[in-house]
């Protein structure tokens, strides 16, 4: 059965049919091209595999690559109008966890900030109290697959589509509402996510810039982050799977205050991906 023909608690259903961006309509029609020079002569066979081998290659290229538009829409900042209102939208991913996510709310609510947890499903699952406060602290909790596989670039159209269904259903469980996000694990994709994605009524988000705390200590992450603060940014941290201090203490608790910080002096505050992007 097909787990994306009715959303339903929530999720909408993306309005029109779902168009492929120039460079995935150029691929479709050289897989087509291949096929149909096969249908005419059999002996073509070496041409025809090797153009549809190094597209594939190509592509999966351009899937590494997490801010790109090429293969799909891709929000990497946000609208202009949010922007004009001095809003930036910081963004935690892979969580919830039970340890450090509880002290990220302490840290947000000192500051009055209202952020996007991109939540996974087992661990959505597993911590499904921790994700329901989150969303009563004022946060938004959004989609980032069911189970986070390093491999979800690779998965093919049913597993895929799997990874994003039981992620969706599993936030649309504990919190009352259905994502309206989604970020890929690692930011890493194929061109099948962005029908798959129409299809749920969900829009990928990337980020304007990152600072790779899940291995990063956290000096460097702040200044990453905050290099060319501007409103309109993405910035991702990670509320699970953060690197480890000298001290023992996950590197997102001591980056988060100094990122607040430097947002409030630049005379930014913190919105949701929900208040700053129109439905």
């Amino acid at each position: 059965m097909n787990t994306f023909t009715t959303p339903g608690h929530g999720a909408t259903q993306a309005s029109g049919a779902w168009r492929p961006t120039p460079l995935v309509a150029a691929s479709m029609g050289l897989h087509a091209l291949a096929l149909g020079s096969l249908a005419v002569d059999t002996q073509l066979w070496p041409w025809a595999l090797g153009a549809v081998a190094g597209d594939h290659l190509f592509m999966g290229g351009l899937g590494l690559l997490p801010r790109s538009t090429w293969i799909g829409a891709n929000i990497r900042r946000l609208p202009a109008a949010a922007a004009a209102r001095g809003e930036i939208a910081l963004t935690f991913d892979d969580g919830p966890d039970p340890e450090v996510t509880p002290k990220v709310l302490e840290i947000l609510a000192a500051h009055r900030a209202h952020c996007t947890f991109f939540c996974v499903g087992e661990r959505v699952r597993a911590h499904a109290d921790l994700c329901a406060e989150i969303v009563r602290q004022g946060h938004t909790v959004e989609n980032h697959s069911d189970r986070h596989p390093e491999t979800f670039m690779l998965l093919g159209w049913r597993n895929m589509e799997r990874q994003i269904a039981q992620g969706q259903e599993a936030i649309r469980v504990a919190t009352g509402v259905a994502p309206r996000f989604f970020r890929a694990p690692l930011g890493f994709r194929s061109p099948l996510v962005d029908p798959l994605l129409h299809r749920a009524g969900l829009r990928l988000v990337s980020w304007t810039r990152r600072g790779f705390d899940t291995n990063t200590q956290p000096k460097r992450v702040v200044k990453r982050l905050t290099r060319k603060l501007g409103a309109g940014d993405i910035l991702p941290l990670h509320d699970h799977n953060s690197a480890i201090t000298p001290a023992g203490t996950p590197a997102v608790l001591e980056s988060l205050p100094r990122v607040l910080e430097a947002i409030e002096r630049a005379g930014l505050h913190c919105v949701t991906l929900r208040d700053a992007i129109p439905a």
